[in-house]
């Protein structure tokens, strides 16, 4: 394949990264097309073509909202974005450039939201919660729950389907930052953590405020200080093994590796 048909055939992929950073449509493009005119005069092919267009298209968007941080503050608040043209596929194997890079788009969003809009982001992205079940877990209607999830979702995404949240954080920073950006949030609107083996694993449970297992995290841990975290599916699942572990101490030295 060409290496112009393989940058179209990545670009709504590209196009929703830059999109859910910038907020804006049009900086979204100027960021693709930024993106496209590296990726032309890049003499070497990459191992991952699709990891290396999505670390270069974060990084030329992270750069612009850094030299727009000032601007936008000046604003008064957060800018809703604009609706996104398409969508995207989400294939499920993706290289760890990808990942960091979707990673990176979410955490961005994240720190531009409430502590409540953080914990229903969290809930209805990462862990894949039902509007009942965000609405059980915050304590609010499921009428209100709508209005919330949608206008976070124009907020974050266009209104369009949601970029796929990475199943496994990797890097003691990305680690520490994101542990910071979730936690607080969801201990806000009363979810608990819960220390246990995940998976034999040190890891924690969250639990709603009626005891319900929303979802559960298994830690990678090098000395002394978290690696990776793995989101984990079906923590409830009949057989798992559930001692209590040491998970709070390791989430604390994580937030203090930051």
């Amino acid at each position: 394949m060409r290496r112009t048909e393989e940058f179209e055939e990545l670009r709504p992929l590209l196009f929703a990264i830059a999109h859910r950073i910038l907020g804006s449509a049009r900086e979204a493009d100027d960021a693709v097309q930024a993106t496209w005119l590296r990726w032309a005069a890049t003499p070497t092919r990459p191992a991952s073509t699709e990891g290396h267009l999505a670390a270069e298209v974060t990084r030329i968007c992270t750069d612009a909202l850094r030299s727009a941080r000032l601007r936008r503050e000046g604003h008064g608040g957060p800018w809703p974005a604009e609706p996104l043209p398409g969508g995207f596929s989400q294939d499920p194997e993706r290289p760890v450039e990808l990942a960091d890079s979707l990673l990176t788009a979410a955490l961005l969003v994240l720190e531009r939201l409430s502590p409540l809009e953080r914990a229903v982001f969290v809930l209805r992205e990462a862990f894949g919660c039902s509007i009942r079940e965000i609405a059980s877990a915050v304590g609010c209607s499921q009428a209100a729950c709508r209005q919330l999830v949608a206008a976070i979702a124009l907020a974050s995404d266009g209104g369009r389907e949601p970029l796929p949240w990475p199943s496994h954080i990797a890097g003691a920073h990305n680690v520490a930052r994101l542990l910071a950006a979730i936690v607080p949030a969801l201990l806000h609107v009363g979810v608990t953590l819960e220390e246990r083996l995940v998976n034999g694993r040190p890891g924690a449970v969250f639990r709603d405020r009626n005891g319900k297992i929303l979802d559960a995290l298994a830690l990678d841990v090098f000395e002394g200080r978290v690696k990776e975290i793995h989101f984990v599916v079906n923590p409830d699942e009949p057989g798992r093994p559930d001692p209590v572990a040491e998970a709070y101490a390791i989430i604390r030295e994580a937030n203090q590796a930051r």
